[in-house]
């Protein structure tokens, strides 16, 4: 479970230190600390609850859950438990308390514990983050990126497939209709991943912008949204779901792989654009 702990290592800022942890796994020099804050402070955030929580916003029921996974082994959680570092790194003591036990008991507890860490709160998003996470990074966190997804994917070959679904998958409802709520409700659950089926960053914005010749408004990326739909409706959904059909096929890649967990994600996805393509028709 080195791997796990290395990995967890560099998805903190670059430091010094971690260039070691870099040169073992094969991945060269470290990026530069613009290249990181880009990434993960302006793009792809690494907290699940982000993309777990019907929110899409930090913290809510999806960290507590986390959290709770903690306070079920008797551990008192850290402050961010469900950042990335902080999950593998959780992982990797699981994995090590299962091997380093000498009761044939007690390893079968600590690899029940392993296997619903990495199905519950691990592989619930982690795929979809990754594969965003391909799409928009420098090359050190593509190849970072690789080696995680073939990490978890071994994993999860050698543990089994978890029968129930992720909790935070389970019973999640999909994308908001503005017909039945508010705009701004709408605008936010195209934002939550687990509602959209899809992780729309920063980036995906601006080439959204470019695409539809649209002008692109700085700031936070609900406004980003609103200025989008504000200058051409039909054309942002149209591009909306676009996205969403592209997410699905996506996800339906997966399902060899990770099962019910990357048909729901699919599902989501789908259920998506149908939904933004009918809201296109119906202007």
């Amino acid at each position: 479970m080195e791997l796990f702990r290395a990995l967890a290592v560099l998805a903190e800022p670059p430091s010094p230190g971690s260039q070691p942890v870099s040169d073992a796994l094969g991945l060269d020099h470290l990026p530069d600390m613009s290249q990181y804050t880009n990434l993960f402070s302006f793009q792809l955030y690494p907290f699940a609850s982000v993309y777990l929580g019907e929110e899409g916003m930090l913290g809510g029921e999806a960290g507590d859950r986390i959290a709770g996974f903690w306070r079920a082994l008797g551990l008192v959680p850290p402050s961010e438990a469900d950042h990335l570092s902080v999950m593998l790194a959780m992982y990797a003591e699981l994995a090590g308390s299962e091997d380093a036990a000498s009761d044939a008991l007690i390893r079968a507890r600590w690899r029940s514990a392993r296997k619903a860490f990495l199905w519950e709160h691990l592989l619930s998003w982690l795929p979809v983050y990754l594969l965003k996470m391909n799409d928009i990074a420098p090359p050190f966190y593509q190849r970072w990126s690789d080696l995680l997804k073939s990490a978890l994917i071994q994993e999860a070959d050698k543990l089994g497939m978890q029968e129930q679904v992720s909790l935070h998958l389970r019973d999640t409802q999909g994308l908001i209709d503005p017909r039945d709520a508010s705009v701004e409700d709408f605008l936010q659950s195209l934002l939550s991943p687990v509602r959209s089926g899809m992780i729309l960053v920063r980036s995906d914005l601006g080439r959204a912008a470019k695409r539809l010749d649209l002008g692109l408004r700085i700031g936070e990326r609900k406004f980003v949204l609103k200025s989008l739909f504000g200058q051409n409706p039909e054309a942002t959904l149209d591009w909306l779901a676009e996205e969403a059909t592209s997410w699905a096929g996506r996800h339906r890649l997966c399902i060899r792989a990770l099962g019910k967990t990357a048909i729901i994600w699919e599902n989501k996805a789908s259920a998506a654009a149908k939904l933004l393509g009918d809201l296109k028709m119906a202007i």
